[in-house]
């Protein structure tokens, strides 16, 4: 009798079927090719920022350990957003309650950029920077006092006459065929008494009245301290230049602060150029019109004169606004005194936009025509004659970095 072999199987351990291994090893090189896509995948999004070094080989194969994705308690995102949302409150808040601080800022800021050519002239004379700055300060109030004592003799002298005169003006204008005619067909002169009557006959209205002179008094007053301010700071700004640029560009990192720094004179430059250019170009308008109002015999010719000069400091719209308002006010003259004077006005203005402006400006800004409107409508909409008056060195500023940044960078792609 032949004795069993020891490798005979028990009955209760089927063999295996060779139908089922193929499918086993399928799914387990497949849950292999699973496992080995995930750790690529993990690696390219976990990877860092940089190529390997020269001689370093990457690593391909190795296993790269992502860390797990960490889930934030709803709690604690609730008061994170609750936190963001009263910080964004508090900043709007900040914003809305001291924007004339905000704004005197700006404009002193722009003020020290617009005389930091000049400071910077002198020290490549010669003068150490707090002396380029005293000399400036000292020269730009020394012209200013002179053109004021200058004007304020004659400035009082036509508002009084205008204050004596107002009365016999309205009389003239109150008795004009107009008027007359006017007053026959509607009884103007009747209901306007009627209206005054009811006007002083209430208290309320006579209130009003007072109270509106109280804030036009307040509004004065905080004008005033608000250009001691603005000169303030913009002395503060101009002498300490030097220390804001450098500041400003350790804010930057250390490998590209040296192109950071050439953007930021080539702004400032750029700013600075602009408002010594613009306040050229305003001083001219104003002497033109100075002139023609002089030859033409226009009554208070230095109070419009100063008119002129402040409103031709807004580019594109100010010396259109100024013609306008002079013109009208030269009808007081004739009809034919005003066709004079707009003509001569409005014709330097084609002059002073083709050959006076592009010679005195061409080293201040290149800002299209088309983008130098858009950015006039734009910041005089969002902050008014402020807005208006930095419109194009800001649009200036934003093309600088525009072509130097991301132009530059899609041309090296």
């Amino acid at each position: 009798m032949n004795p069993q072999p020891d490798s005979e199987p028990h009955q209760d351990e089927p063999a295996p079927h060779p139908a089922t291994e193929v499918p086993a090893r399928e799914v387990v090189a497949a849950g292999s090719r699973m496992r080995h896509f995930g750790r690529r995948l993990s690696r390219l999004l976990n990877a860092p920022a940089r190529p390997p070094a020269l001689g370093e080989e990457p690593n391909v194969d190795g296993e790269a350990q992502a860390e797990p994705l960490e889930l934030i308690h709803p709690v604690a995102l609730g008061f994170l957003a609750t936190l963001g949302v009263g910080l964004a409150l508090l900043g709007y808040y900040l914003l809305t309650n001291v924007g004339s601080l905000i704004t005197w800022i700006v404009i002193a800021m722009f003020i020290a950029l617009g005389l930091d050519p000049i400071v910077r002239f002198l020290v490549r004379h010669g003068f150490t920077r707090p002396l380029a700055v005293l000399t400036t300060m000292v020269g730009l109030f020394a012209i200013f006092g002179g053109f004021m004592a200058l004007i304020i003799p004659t400035l009082v002298t036509q508002i009084t006459q205008f204050i004596e005169s107002a009365p016999q003006m309205i009389d003239d204008f109150l008795n004009s065929e107009l008027v007359s005619q006017l007053d026959r067909q509607y009884q103007v002169t009747e209901r306007i008494n009627d209206e005054v009557d009811k006007f002083f006959g209430d208290s309320g209205a006579v209130a009003n009245v007072f109270g509106g002179v109280l804030g036009v008094s307040q509004t004065v007053a905080q004008s005033m301290f608000g250009i001691l301010i603005v000169l303030v700071l913009a002395v503060y700004f101009l002498a300490s230049m030097p220390g804001i640029m450098a500041f400003s560009l350790r804010l930057a990192p250390r490998s590209k602060r040296e192109r950071v720094g050439e953007l930021m004179n080539r702004i400032t430059r750029s700013v600075g150029n602009y408002v010594i250019g613009q306040a050229s170009v305003a001083i001219l308008n104003s002497l033109v019109a100075l002139t023609l109002m002089t030859i033409l015999g226009v009554p208070f010719a230095a109070l419009l004169t100063l008119m002129v000069a402040m409103l031709a400091f807004i580019p594109l719209v100010g010396a259109v606004i100024a013609g306008v308002l002079v013109t009208t006010l030269t009808l007081t003259l004739g009809w034919q005194s005003a066709l004079i004077y707009g003509i001569c006005y409005f014709g330097y203005l084609q002059i002073e936009a083709y050959i006076v402006s592009p010679r005195i400006m061409h080293k201040a800004v290149a800002v299209p025509g088309a983008v130098a409107v858009i950015s006039v409508i734009a910041g005089g909409s969002l902050a008014g004659i402020t807005g208006a008056l930095m419109a194009i060195p800001t649009a200036a500023a934003a093309m600088i970095l525009l072509r130097e940044v991301f132009i530059a960078r899609q041309d090296r792609l």
